[in-house]
């Protein structure tokens, strides 16, 4: 019994913290930044999984809930450069380069978190992942300091989904120790200030356009 409340305890951990958070595209909070995770390459293109969560990224763009992406991913070798991939799909999808960020050292999802808080300076969020996914997600930002709601992405019940959520009973034990011990991410460095200057110029843009709809200024060419 002991050994089965403590294999619990991390996904009932994940749970109370994060099911009020978690949301759908429709009914998203409007929050300045999206945060996406990596979810594999296929010849350089986003596996379907992940296709589907920048699918998710670049509705929240368009409808306004968000200003700016941040795609966090893994580039460990030349030749897998999870981040690039990303940007290029939510181009192609609408989302103006110039308001995405890439994250190259995303290698799991506590590093994710604490680099988007403390390289990127993100403070509150919308993560954009699968549903089997998405708590710990938010349990783990909300850990490394980002008020973040989840906004979980829906999935067929196929091999894929399955596996998934089997693995997140094991990846939710490796989450608590995270959160516990404040496991500093493999790659940290100073600063970057990608968010910060794509908000700046999102912020401006607005102001800017809409100085010039009421005739009281120039029009901003972007």
């Amino acid at each position: 019994m002991l050994a089965c409340v403590f294999a619990l305890a991390p996904a009932s951990w994940m749970h109370a913290v994060a099911d009020s958070r978690v949301r759908t595209v429709a009914d998203a909070p409007a929050r300045d930044v999206a945060v996406v995770f990596g979810a594999g390459l296929r010849e350089g293109r986003p596996t379907p999984y992940l296709a589907h969560r920048l699918d998710a990224a670049a509705e929240l763009y368009r409808t306004g809930r968000v200003k700016v992406v941040l795609v966090t991913g893994d580039n460990s070798r030349v030749e897998y450069d999870e981040p690039d991939a990303m940007r290029a799909y939510l181009v192609e999808h609408g989302v103006p380069d110039r308001r995405i960020v890439s994250d190259y050292a995303g290698f799991d999802t506590w590093d994710s978190c604490v680099r988007a808080r403390k390289i990127f300076g993100v403070e509150r969020a919308l993560l954009v992942t699968q549903g089997f996914h998405v708590r710990r997600a938010v349990a783990l930002c909300g850990s490394a300091g980002i008020d973040a709601y989840g906004v979980g992405v829906t999935e067929p019940r196929d091999v894929t989904w399955y596996y998934g959520a089997v693995r997140e009973i094991f990846a939710s034990g490796k989450a608590a120790a995270d959160a516990v011990t404040d496991r500093p991410p493999m790659f940290l460095g100073p600063a970057e200030p990608g968010v910060a200057e794509a908000l700046a110029l999102a912020r401006g843009r607005t102001v800017a356009t809409e100085t010039h709809m009421v005739g009281t200024g120039p029009e901003l060419v972007a």
